[in-house]
């Protein structure tokens, strides 16, 4: 555990200008202009810290102008991180705060190389990034460059950052911004973390950091730019949800998103995408509006049950017909050990119907303490143990649906070992079938190329949770399942087309089973919730959709519009925005008498 280091003197009346700047800035941000900035050229070559968090437009790029002085390739180094930060405490229900508090004050190591094209600066490792740190890992987004005259003939640099809970998959969102020149002179880093989705621990991180950039060539640049370029490109035009109306008359975007089903402090981000236009919402922190929102950094939880288990299952089906009736005792050694799956198919696993539970009651086996050491455990061994063995077999696989992360866990394991044996040895469910044959024919970000796994040799993917995306990696995601027909991806179609009917509730005589109550149900790693009542209609009316833990979802309607929202204080509440969807383009055949 690292040593906290005492503060010096006159560190409270810093503290009283800090807080005084950001409530200055925060009032002339409402304002519409924006204020001087504190992180000026004197104070990030100074010596001064920073005592309590500014606001995000310390961060922000001018929205045009300030061309860059300075292009930028080559290593960013930070220094002295475990001996410097600050920390706010919102909420901590595990009590890591009071634990450990340094291992939750302090930034992984930083040592990276960037490039830069244009205006753009990227880092050349995306996606989640495997630390030493005891708490977090670390996840890079491209930032942006510029030049003001105040900055005295040194380009500007702010960059979007995560932090990622080690073995876990909360985010909290943070910046960076720094200055330098072409010669490798840099002031400090300055970063500051405002926001997450994380239900369980929330907090404000920030400080100064002696930092060092080595200028030099950086293997591929030109294709690493290139690259953030097409990814850019690629990526759904977006307005503004408030201008919903502009374009749908009569449409109310207060609806989506709406403080009445999720509270403003707990939503991350919200989005709606109708007729190939994704209309955003959101993206606030405690500090103001996050100047980076393209590449905010949003965890999927469950929602990798139905993007990794469920996706990826229907495309290996497609591949290998007949793989879902495979039996999970003849690949995975740990559950046929333990016994009672033998007759334990993948798709009974995929549906979360595995017969073995000890409670039938919404989520009383998921929230039990005695699941800990499951999702603690760092290795495979370990985890895949706990999945065979824990839970009594009391029902026929296939009968009685129960939530359990363990299921999917055991499928991805299986799923695994199929592969191997099917392509090879050397080759990864993930990576060879996800990855290959889904997220890159779609050019989704670079987020999406890794997944969470265990610690260990076997790499095995956590499958029920553990993706990280971007806003615009669900909205096209989300309009490719929910479009009218078989999903085709460069006009061929990757999925099972029976399985994926019945996923997504377009087959009437297989519904899935029995989840949680009467009007919801769950197939293929999908849910699907009876919307009838809400819509005034006069016949069941099935909207397929994806959750995840603390107050994620992802709606796929059936007439083509996708509504999400990634929020953190477990609402689980869309009645609303379902509603509006149906004003803006019905949904029901028959309306209620």
């Amino acid at each position: 555990m690292t040593r906290r280091v005492p503060r010096c003197a006159g560190l409270l009346a810093l503290a009283v200008v800090a807080a005084g700047a950001a409530n200055a800035a925060n009032a002339a941000i409402a304002a519409g202009a924006l204020p001087a900035r504190v992180l000026d050229r004197a104070f990030l070559f100074g010596r001064a810290q920073s005592a309590a968090p500014l606001p995000m437009s310390e961060f922000t790029p001018p929205v045009s102008g300030g061309t860059p002085l300075h292009t930028i390739e080559g290593r960013l180094t930070l220094s002295r991180e475990a001996l410097r930060g600050a920390m706010k405490i919102w909420r901590d229900d595990y009590g890591t705060s009071k634990s450990a508090p340094e291992n939750l004050r302090h930034l992984p190591e930083f040592d990276f190389e960037f490039v830069s094209s244009g205006d753009a600066l990227v880092p050349v490792r995306r996606g989640s990034i495997e630390s030493g740190h005891p708490q977090w890992e670390l996840v890079l987004e491209p930032g942006r460059l510029w030049t003001s005259p105040e900055d005295g003939g040194l380009t500007r640099a702010a960059l979007p950052f995560s932090l990622e809970e080690r073995n876990a998959n909360c985010l909290h969102n943070g910046v960076m911004t720094f200055l330098f020149d072409a010669t490798g002179k840099i002031s400090r880093v300055a970063y500051q973390v405002s926001s997450e989705t994380c239900a369980y621990l929330k907090l404000d991180l920030w400080g100064m950091l002696p930092a060092h950039y080595r200028p030099g060539k950086v293997a591929r640049a030109g294709e690493i730019a290139a690259a953030y370029a097409r990814e850019v490109a690629t990526r759904l035009p977006t307005r503004p949800i408030e201008t919903l109306g502009a374009t749908y008359a009569g449409a109310n975007p207060a609806a989506f998103g709406s403080p009445d089903e999720v509270p403003r402090e707990d939503m991350t981000a919200y989005g709606l995408v109708i007729d190939g236009i994704h209309y955003v919402g959101g993206c606030d922190t405690r500090a103001g509006p996050y100047p980076f929102c393209d590449v905010l950094d949003l965890p999927s939880y469950s929602l990798a049950k139905s993007l990794f288990a469920g996706l990826g299952s229907l495309a290996l089906a497609r591949e290998f017909p007949g793989v879902l009736d495979e039996r999970i005792a003849d690949y995975v050694p740990a559950c046929k050990a333990a016994g009672g799956w033998n007759d334990v198919r993948f798709r009974d696993a995929l549906d979360m119907a595995t017969g073995h539970f000890e409670s039938v009651r919404y989520d009383e086996d998921e929230k039990s303490p005695a699941m800990l050491p499951f999702f603690i455990a760092e290795d495979h061994l370990t985890k895949i143990d706990f999945a065979c063995r824990h839970f009594p077999r009391r029902a026929a696989p296939g009968t009685q649906w129960v939530y359990h992360t363990i299921d999917t866990y055991v499928l991805g394991t299986a799923l695994e070992a199929f592969v191997k044996q099917k392509l090879g040895p050397g080759r990864d469910f993930y990576h060879d079938i996800i990855v290959t044959r889904l997220w890159a024919p779609l050019a989704l970000s670079p987020v999406l190329r890794e997944t969470r796994r265990t610690r260990d040799l076997a790499a095995q993917p956590f499958t029920g949770w553990g993706l990280t995306l971007h806003r615009d990696d669900i909205a096209r995601l989300g309009a490719l399942l929910a479009a009218p027909g078989i999903p085709k991806i460069d006009g061929i179609a990757p999925f099972d087309e029976r399985e994926l009917r019945v996923a997504l509730q377009r087959d009437p005589a297989d519904r899935g089973l029995r989840a949680i109550d009467d009007s919801f149900r769950y197939a293929r790693g999908f849910w699907a919730h009876d919307v009838s009542r809400y819509i005034d209609c006069a016949h069941p009316v099935w909207v397929p959709y994806m959750a995840g833990f603390g107050g994620i979802n992802v709606l796929l309607l059936p007439n083509g519009i996708v509504y999400y929202y990634f929020s953190d204080g477990e609402a689980y509440r869309w009645a609303g925005a379902a509603t509006e969807a149906h004003r803006i383009r019905p949904y029901c055949e028959r309306a209620a008498p």
